[in-house]
């Protein structure tokens, strides 16, 4: 076996038992697009697991930045995901500041960075998940600027949908998503949160509303998976709602994300991979809906730029980057001296 294809049984074997969701929604991509897409996810999943998991999250913020540096300057660390990763960025010629968006979103989680208002909260999404949406658009060649910002739609509605969902989890984690401005709404402190074993009316409500919104976002997101090439179009519809599917549970739960996790069965998943198919056809005979149009999120218009661009030309890491790992480093000499 090559070491190529070893390096991508790897990644596989770290997606079918690190995300049930995207490893069912993968099954119908064709191959070509679906192992540069599984490479992107474990590299993706391992960046997220080494600032959630370890406990020094600065030091593996700063692996990971040097890790990326090495993927960009075609010397990859001699490990399966690193390598599977580097084949992808020089195959679809990746911009690297989708990838440093993301890690600039590990930055935020590694400061333990909380949100005053929605909006803020919107712009952390952006950058844990639209910008996995635009890397996976940049791996289809689907580099239009409207179905790029459909592609963000979409993974800020997957975003909004796992906060909803852990919000229990987080808060026995010590960390808190919801934005500050809804909390002073339903008249809950964050001691509240942190504190709750039993979920309130006022968190059902905050939960409630986070679905709404990232539902909005799900049914926007259609329009620009109804672009996507034909072949990749199941395994993307597939996706929208095996995400979605897991708000439905929080509803059946009575949004109750303090007691419960909310899960999809495989059944729910088998089902929905065939209303997926079915919609794929369907999308091949009516026409593109109008929201392809809408106006993209504020917070992903980066992205967007970014993505779009044919030959990325960008050396090293953006001025924003570098004032984020910045701020990490502040963090990092005030939680010493403390």
């Amino acid at each position: 076996m090559s070491t190529a294809q070893a390096d991508m049984d790897y990644c596989k074997d770290a997606i079918r038992h690190g995300s049930l969701s995207f490893h069912a929604a993968s099954l119908l991509l064709p191959q070509a697009v679906r192992e540069p897409c599984l490479a992107l996810y474990a590299f993706c999943r391992l960046a997220d697991d080494e600032v959630d998991l370890k406990s020094d999250k600065s030091a593996s913020v700063r692996d990971l930045v040097a890790r990326l540096d090495d993927v960009y300057a075609g010397r990859p660390r001699n490990r399966p995901m690193d390598r599977a990763f580097a084949r992808m960025v020089e195959e679809f010629d990746m911009p690297r500041a989708l990838p440093e968006a993301l890690i600039e979103g590990l930055v935020w989680d590694a400061m333990a960075k909380e949100y005053d208002t929605y909006d803020d909260l919107v712009a952390y999404a952006a950058r844990v998940a639209a910008a996995v949406g635009a890397m996976m658009c940049v791996i289809m060649r689907a580099r239009d600027s409207d179905v790029l910002a459909r592609a963000c739609d979409l993974g800020v509605a997957m975003q909004l949908t796992n906060i909803a969902r852990d919000i229990g989890e987080d808060a026995g984690e010590g960390r808190l998503y919801i934005p500050h401005d809804w909390l002073a709404t339903e008249g809950l402190t964050r001691d509240d949160v942190m504190t709750m074993r039993q979920t309130r009316p006022e968190l059902q409500r905050i939960t409630r509303r986070l679905l709404a919104n990232a539902d909005r976002l799900y049914h926007r997101a259609e329009a620009g998976i109804a672009c996507l090439p034909i072949q990749v179009r199941p395994a993307m519809f597939a996706a929208r709602h095996i995400y979605a599917a897991i708000g439905d549970s929080l509803r059946d739960n009575n949004y109750d994300n303090v007691t419960v996790r909310a899960r999809t069965t495989k059944a729910t998943k088998i089902r929905l991979l065939g209303i997926s198919a079915t919609k794929a056809v369907a999308s091949m005979m009516l026409p593109t809906p109008a929201t392809i149009y809408a106006d993209p999120l504020p917070q992903t218009e980066f992205l967007i730029r970014a993505a779009a661009i044919e030959k990325d030309q960008t050396v090293g890491w953006s001025d924003r980057f570098i004032s984020i790992m910045e701020q990490l480093h502040q963090h990092d000499q005030k939680n010493i001296g403390a």
